[in-house]
């Protein structure tokens, strides 16, 4: 089975486990109900900010949101088993590096934005989730809460989004690790 098909599988079980219709879900998110339909059913892959707003309306990450489809507990991840989800709309890149664990409080992932392109995301993942991002190659503009930062390869970068995160890589794509802390 597919990464979208799992992430789809799982974003069914989230909503049913709420007891939400499509047509509640689609008023809490702004995404219209025939979208999601879509998308729980792995007919549309979604967008990383539509990802993200039913992220946060069900208190997941993107990266524990693929943990939780992954739905087996390891300790080892090889490389070419880690699972990997490509935003439909900008290119990006997003590959959960640590192995698969709903109970953890940290997680790595890595990012990859084609050069020149953005990812915006309306609303932060959860409450009092610190990000650690190392950039590894390339150069991004990242704006969280209103104030931009420009970071290069080997710059860190420590934050706790309460609002809007906007990421737009270089003239040259952009990589960066990033470790997520729980609250």
């Amino acid at each position: 089975m597919t990464v979208q098909r799992r992430i789809a599988r799982r974003l069914g079980e989230l909503r049913a486990e709420r007891g939400w219709s499509l047509a509640t879900l689609a008023a809490k998110s702004g995404i219209s109900r025939a979208t999601l339909s879509r998308i729980e059913r792995a007919e549309l892959s979604p967008t990383a900010a539509m990802l993200g707003t039913l992220g946060t309306l069900y208190g997941r990450t993107l990266s524990r949101l693929m943990a939780e489809a992954e739905g087996r507990p390891v300790t080892l991840v090889r490389a070419a088993e880690q699972a990997e989800w490509k935003d439909p709309a900008s290119g990006y890149r997003r590959r959960m590096v640590s192995p698969p664990s709903a109970g953890r409080r940290a997680e790595l992932v890595e990012v990859r934005i084609p050069a020149r392109r953005r990812v915006e995301f309306a609303t932060p993942p959860l409450a009092g989730l610190e990000h650690h991002l190392w950039m590894l190659d390339g150069a991004l503009t990242i704006e969280v809460d209103g104030t931009a930062r420009q970071l290069a390869a080997g710059d860190c970068l420590r934050y706790a989004p309460t609002g809007a995160t906007r990421f737009v890589a270089g003239a040259k794509a952009a990589r960066y690790l990033v470790v997520l802390v729980h609250p």
